[in-house]
């Protein structure tokens, strides 16, 4: 044998197979039909399943994940033998249907936020507030359900927005008959409650659904029923009242797509019709409705040429963008995002130049200051709220993803201060500053010195050092330090101040202050200490534009300050020049205080008693009372009450006894302390 015999290629032909993919026989249709039914059903299979020594079966489900668990897997199996969904199939009317699963809603007070931001004012088709409504109930009790769901282990929530929504005679009927076709496909009652929207181009309707079902057990659905079955009913039901969609429905539907900024149905047909990117329309057959496909897609096409998505190498072949469809859905959102601008302004009587919109993804660089015209979910399925503000800069800010604690007090109409995230220096940063000598950090030195001071809890010394080791390699890998070797970082001289810069880039979430929670109008006339009060004292204005709300703010003070004048807080001078009282804003906080308290005295059958500066005060904290003044905490002993400036601090410890010493405008508190008997 020669010597190259060992590289030559051998073909060694196996035994005669069927030419089909994966070298299978074809199978009949009622082969395939038993075989889903075999794999979706709780019956074993021929062979029967593998069992494991604690007798737990190891079949796993076909066709999806969780298939075979849940309610409405029997539906979804029926659907699968039966050909597969009918919702997308050409005549069936589109609905849309988003749906969100949150774990322990009720315990982490997220049930009632959201249930409270669904009925939130302007959602009704009036424009009123949004109406609660179940299955037997036009008035629902919100507060009766998210009692009963209190425990619950999760809550489901989804939104139903049909295409042709605008044209169902009754959309409170429609969602419960949908709501029964699901009862009846899940086996169970279940309990629900539903808000129509009005407030969108297309009516939708918010439904929440407790996590238990009519036995009280864990209400599981299945996954594909979650993102399928509830589509097909709904499409079902709209089919059935308005009948299938015609042909010259179609048509006209499509063709109002041709010129929109967003991801369309045609877009999405082209990009999986596409060979590598590439569309080829040249060779399209007679049929009208091919011939009227083909038209849409050149239409489209030549929009998307424009925009720079699509490319014409030669008469009828064009090729497709690879950021088509990022692009178009991110157009998309931002055109949703420029009307919903534009209706929070107008319901406000506003107009104001798309131009001067400011979208802000992540926390604004430098504050804004302005007034809140709209207040909205950033998903209505969510939490996060969005604010839409029209600052005193003249432009119109759009900020999304924060959180609703942070703008609990504020309204629409409430002056608010949005920033630049903030995150607070960390100890472990001053420490590592503190042990460095020089520009070098040595764990082993700082391991020395912890345990010389004993004061690390628990005494894990190691355990302490290497936590402020991983804090290093965090900023490593952020080009703030250098690592020379396993016992030395090199540090820059302003090292804390570079780190809490990195964790500030990090956090997304804008600092918000809430300036006044009461609009312009109130103020002019109010007995408390407001923001225009503060403003005029600060004598500053050269951040107020002179158009849009910067000039409703100029105007505004000027009306404060003739009312300042005519009730003697303020004097003016021949040359003009306007002089205040002294401590004007204590004087008027203190007045505020005092009319609230008197007016609080008469429905409380309770003296109130005005806390003085230095003073210690001690009670149990029983709410609080918004003012011009600011937000003020009720503090109530046997016999008497006070209101004092409001922290957060001690937002947890309502009903609760509360100890603190009023300073300056402001309570030191004294939280943890007990009162009682010492030595």
């Amino acid at each position: 044998m020669s010597g190259d015999d060992e590289d030559r290629f051998r073909p060694r032909p196996g035994r005669i197979r069927s030419d089909t993919r994966g070298g299978a026989r074809t199978k009949s249709f009622l082969t395939k039909v038993r075989k889903i039914a075999r794999q979706q059903s709780n019956a074993p299979s021929r062979h029967g399943p593998s069992i494991s020594a604690k007798g737990a079966s190891r079949t796993r489900a076909a066709g999806g994940p969780g298939v075979r668990r849940g309610r409405g897997a029997a539906f979804v199996r029926s659907r699968q033998i039966a050909g597969g969904w009918r919702h997308s199939r050409p005549g069936v009317r589109r609905v849309l249907v988003k749906t969100r699963f949150v774990q322990n809603a009720g315990k982490s007070g997220k049930a009632a936020a959201h249930l409270r931001y669904i009925q939130r004012d302007g959602t009704a088709r009036d424009g009123e507030r949004g109406q609660l409504y179940s299955a037997t109930e036009d008035r629902a009790d919100g507060e009766a359900f998210l009692e009963r769901g209190q425990e619950d282990r999760h809550q489901f929530r989804f939104i139903i927005s049909a295409e042709d929504g605008a044209d169902l005679s009754d959309l409170k009927a429609h969602t419960r008959d949908l709501m029964s076709e699901m009862e009846v496909d899940l086996g169970t009652k279940l309990d629900w409650v539903a808000v129509n929207h009005y407030n969108t181009g297309h009516p939708h309707v918010h439904v929440i659904v407790n996590g238990r079902d009519e036995l009280g057990r864990d209400l599981v659905i299945n996954g594909d029923y979650l993102a399928n079955g509830i589509r097909e009913r709904a499409s079902e039901l709209t089919t059935l009242e308005l009948g299938p969609v015609t042909e010259i429905e179609q048509h006209r539907k499509l063709s109002a797509e041709i010129d929109q900024d967003r991801f369309t149905r045609i877009d999405r047909a082209m990009a999986e019709e596409a060979d590598t990117r590439f569309l080829d329309l040249r060779h399209e057959p007679a049929e009208p409705r091919r011939q009227f496909n083909r038209t849409l897609r050149l239409r489209r096409l030549a929009k998307l040429e424009k925009m720079g998505l699509a490319t014409e190498h030669a008469h009828g072949v064009w090729e497709l963008s690879n950021r088509l469809e990022p692009t178009l859905r991110e157009l998309g959102e931002r055109g949703d995002i420029i009307r919903s601008m534009h209706k929070a302004l107008k319901a406000d009587g506003l107009e104001r130049d798309p131009m001067t919109f400011r979208i802000h993804e992540v926390a604004p660089e430098a504050p804004v200051v302005g007034r809140v015209v709209d207040k909205y979910l950033a998903d209505e399925l969510g939490e996060t709220l969005t604010l839409v503000v029209d600052g005193i800069d003249g432009r119109t800010h759009h900020v999304s993803g924060i959180e609703p604690a942070r703008v609990e007090d504020a309204r629409i109409g409430s002056i608010v201060e949005i920033g630049p995230a903030e995150a607070p220096r960390r100890q472990s940063d001053h420490a590592i500053a503190a042990v460095a000598e020089g520009d070098v950090y040595r764990p082993s030195r700082h391991l020395e010195q912890a345990k010389f001071e004993g004061r690390v809890p628990g005494g894990d010394y190691e355990g302490y050092v290497d936590a402020h080791v991983r804090r290093l390699e965090a900023l490593r890998r952020a080009g703030i330090v250098e690592r020379i070797d396993a016992d030395q970082w090199r540090i820059p001289e302003d090292f804390e101040k570079r780190a809490a810069a990195y964790d500030s880039g990090r956090n997304r979430q804008a600092n918000i202050r809430v300036l006044s929670a009461f609009d312009l109008e109130s103020q002019i006339g109010a007995d408390g200490a407001t923001w225009l009060d503060r403003r005029l004292i600060g004598g500053e204005a050269s951040d107020l534009v002179s158009a849009g709300f910067g000039q409703q703010v100029r105007e505004a003070m000027d009306l404060r300050r003739e009312r300042l004048v005519d009730q003697g807080d303020a004097t003016r001078q021949q040359d003009g020049r306007t002089f205040y009282r002294r401590n004007l804003l204590t004087t008027l906080r203190d007045r505020d205080v005092a009319h609230a308290g008197a007016e609080m005295a008469a429905s409380k059958a309770m003296p109130f008693r005005a806390a003085g500066d230095g003073e210690t005060v001690s009670g149990k904290f029983t709410g609080t009372i918004q003012l011009s003044s600011g937000k003020f905490a009720i503090v109530e002993k046997s016999h008497e009450f006070t209101l004092v400036p409001w922290r957060s601090v001690i937002e947890q410890q309502l009903g609760r006894e509360v100890m603190g010493v009023v300073q300056g405008g402001s309570v030191l508190w004294q939280l943890g302390w007990t009162r009682g008997l010492s030595i």
